[in-house]
């Protein structure tokens, strides 16, 4: 899948969303929800994220998302893959430092298409 592909898909989960603002989980969950995207934060250590209820884990959400947004270390992002796989999400998108070898190595075991690249940049 490509980039172009992946952002046309408008139902999205970023894993490692926080309420921290100076935090790149944040960016990312508030530029996707300011380009219209109908998004869920997904972290297990926080409620809610400017008023926005956050999920302990891509299982606890109300909908299966399209795109799954990593912005988490090496061993949360490992975990993620397999939970990806278990729902039938099919893409997912690697933040810059979310991409690890083992990570993208498990991606492709499971059959995942993934992106490498900063939604940030990314979206106009």
């Amino acid at each position: 899948m490509t980039i172009k592909n992946a952002l046309a898909e408008k139902v999205w989960a970023v894993i490692g969303a926080t309420h921290k603002t100076d935090k790149f989980g944040y960016k990312i969950y508030k530029c996707l929800k300011e380009h219209g995207y109908e998004v869920y934060p997904v972290n297990p250590n926080v409620t809610s994220i400017d008023g926005d209820t956050c999920y302990p884990s891509l299982s606890a959400l109300p909908v299966v998302p399209s795109v799954v947004d990593f912005v988490v270390p090496e061993a949360a992002g490992l975990a993620a893959v397999d939970e990806c796989k278990q729902l039938g999400i099919k893409m997912i998108w690697l933040q810059p430092g979310a991409d690890k070898p083992a990570v993208l190595a498990k991606a492709k075991e499971v059959g995942l298409d993934y992106i490498q690249d900063c939604v940030l940049v990314q979206l106009p």
